[in-house]
């Protein structure tokens, strides 16, 4: 006999487990909350993968308050998602994002990204060239035109941690995990009624949820029958150890779209290419070490003189869920079943916005608008009009 939920969520990692944490805290909620995920060990999720950074350097309003709402959550995560006094580690470092422009463009993005961040309410100081030589004397600032500099509420954070704290506290407030695959959906009148599981399983649903990233978002939308433009991409990690350390490093992005920033008594680092075919590039999670010998680390010497003798390290892979439209995320409810939402396309935002987004779901589904902050601009809509949300500062 089949197992009823008031709502179903695909994908527990850190955003599926934002959602169920946000639905069960709410008093307006009084129902059944179930998150299936094929892999419990989240091994190879994106949380378990992710450098887990947080800025609010962005270009558009929407993202720019998520993030806001970020920071705040992440200050108070510890005491928010303790369980019987136990509190998740979660570790904000604000050390800040450090842009930068050179005088072969760029500089008025930059410009004008500050004056919308301040105005918003982030606490984003534009450089000249001088002031960033004397804030950051180990950077070369030769060919610098501005560079804005995140003085707080920008770093990175322990996004392992977030997730597992998430799940404890939704386990606690009575969601139910279970391992397993979605394998169909059966619809009726517009609605899902149901899904089955691979292992025969049915489960009854009120409400769905796909969080399932970048590993099966778009096939599980695929079976509602719609169409997400949600495609896996890897993006590699690097590490490595420099003779000096840096102290309060930043971190630090330049225009070819390299990053690096400290992780304790070495440095991370990475590069994000241009891949938005409508292909899933990323089926392994092999590394590409050519990547960081041709292309970040001559960036880097350049960038960071310090940086010219390293020792590099160990490095990763893991895999983006790709919104190839624009970039942002895909928040809402999806064409296809009346009771089905999504939160996919993240396209590497994802851990910082958990908690916005995990929030706004939960809105929709109990009083079916937003209450707090508007994520309407995230909406299905924008990818069915052809009306891109344009973000100008990607990485």
């Amino acid at each position: 006999m089949a197992e009823n939920f008031d709502v179903v969520i695909v994908g527990g990692a850190v955003m599926g487990s934002s959602v169920a944490y946000h639905l069960l805290r709410d008093t307006g909620f009084k129902g059944r909350v179930l998150i299936i995920d094929k892999d419990m060990t989240y091994a190879k999720a994106a949380s378990s993968l992710s450098l887990s950074s947080i800025r609010q350097q962005f270009s558009t309003s929407v993202n720019i308050g998520a993030s806001l709402y970020g920071i705040d959550f992440l200050r108070e995560a510890a005491k928010t998602l303790s369980v019987e006094g136990d509190e998740p580690a979660i570790h904000v470092q604000e050390n800040g994002y450090l842009y930068i422009a050179t005088t072969a463009g760029s500089g008025d993005i930059l410009r004008v990204n500050q004056l919308l961040q301040t105005k918003s309410g982030a606490d984003i100081q534009l450089l000249t060239p001088s002031a960033t030589l004397t804030r950051f004397p180990w950077l070369n600032c030769e060919d610098i035109d501005c560079a804005s500099f995140g003085a707080s509420g920008e770093g990175w954070f322990d996004g392992y941690t977030l997730m597992q704290g998430f799940r404890r506290k939704a386990r606690s407030l009575g969601a139910v995990y279970q391992q397993g695959e979605v394998v169909s959906l059966h619809k009726s009148s517009g609605i899902i009624q149901s899904l089955q599981l691979a292992s025969g399983e049915t489960i009854n649903c009120g409400v769905m949820v796909n969080c399932c990233g970048a590993s099966g978002a778009r096939a599980l939308a695929a079976m509602a029958g719609a169409h997400i433009p949600v495609y896996a991409k890897k993006r590699c990690v690097f590490t490595f150890a420099a003779s000096e350390q840096i102290r309060d490093c930043p971190l630090i992005i330049d225009p070819s779209g390299v990053y690096a920033r400290t992780e304790g008594k070495h440095y991370v680092c990475g590069y994000s290419p241009d891949d938005s075919g409508e292909s899933d590039a990323a089926t392994d999670f092999e590394v590409d070490w050519p990547i960081f010998e041709d292309t970040i680390w001559p960036v880097l010497a350049h960038r960071v003189p310090l940086f010219e003798a390293i020792k590099p390290g160990r490095a990763w892979a893991g895999h983006y869920d790709m919104n190839i439209f624009d970039h942002n995320a895909i928040v809402g409810k999806l064409p296809g079943a009346d009771n089905l939402y999504l939160a996919a396309g993240f396209s590497g935002h994802g851990m910082q916005q958990s908690p916005a987004v995990g929030r706004g779901l939960a809105e929709l589904i109990i009083h079916k608008q937003f209450t707090t902050l508007d994520l309407s601009d995230f909406a299905f809509e924008r990818i069915a009009l052809g009306s891109p949300l344009l973000e100008k500062n990607v990485i």
